[in-house]
């Protein structure tokens, strides 16, 4: 399992807080299994197959760390805290809860960087973000906009970042500052 920054962790947390609480409701209440079903069954074919395949070995009753051995960072963050949620339910995300936006730039610079190395999960997360984005209008909407063009290698604080707030503009240069130190390893 690839290590994440705590920061890069809490956010996959966060957007995945709805998969993750109602995996471990499945697991404590057996006739949610059918809804539970169907969402891996979504997951799997978009591209989640091996974390699909890993949550199924946790409701079948595998419990412990072994299961994250072959994860991948993203994977391996959500199974965890389907793992820690299920030993303590107080453990669990808020899935009303909106992500931090100070966790933000970190997050969304680890999954461009992912996507732009061809990772097909982080794209189909970017691009589910994405979408969210748009639906929130302002500068939220022109993040949003702009994800292919940071995939794809665009870095021109300027052009990313016209028309937006101050906090707009402040986030992209904080993306940017992270695509950066990313790049660099």
């Amino acid at each position: 399992m690839s290590k994440l920054l705590p920061s890069q962790q809490q956010q996959i947390v966060q957007f995945h807080a709805p998969l993750i609480c109602n995996v471990v409701m499945a697991c404590n209440n057996r006739a949610l299994l059918p809804e539970l079903e169907t969402i891996l069954d979504s997951y799997a074919k978009n591209g989640w197959a091996t974390l699909a395949t890993a949550i199924r070995v946790v409701v079948n009753g595998k419990r412990d760390i072994s299961v994250l051995a072959s994860l991948d960072g993203e994977d391996g963050a959500i199974v965890e805290a389907i793992l820690k949620g299920i030993q303590d339910p107080s453990t669990l995300p808020d899935p009303d809860a909106k992500p931090d936006p100070s966790l933000a730039a970190p997050g969304l610079a680890a999954m461009i960087d992912a996507a732009g190395k061809g990772r097909p999960e982080a794209l189909h997360m970017l691009a589910s973000m994405a979408e969210q984005m748009v639906r929130a209008g302002g500068d939220m909407a022109k993040l949003g906009g702009m994800m292919r063009q940071l995939v794809n290698g665009e870095r021109d604080a300027d052009k990313l970042s016209k028309g937006m707030s101050v906090q707009g503009q402040e986030l992209v240069y904080t993306i940017l500052t992270e695509l950066g130190k990313l790049a660099k390893h």
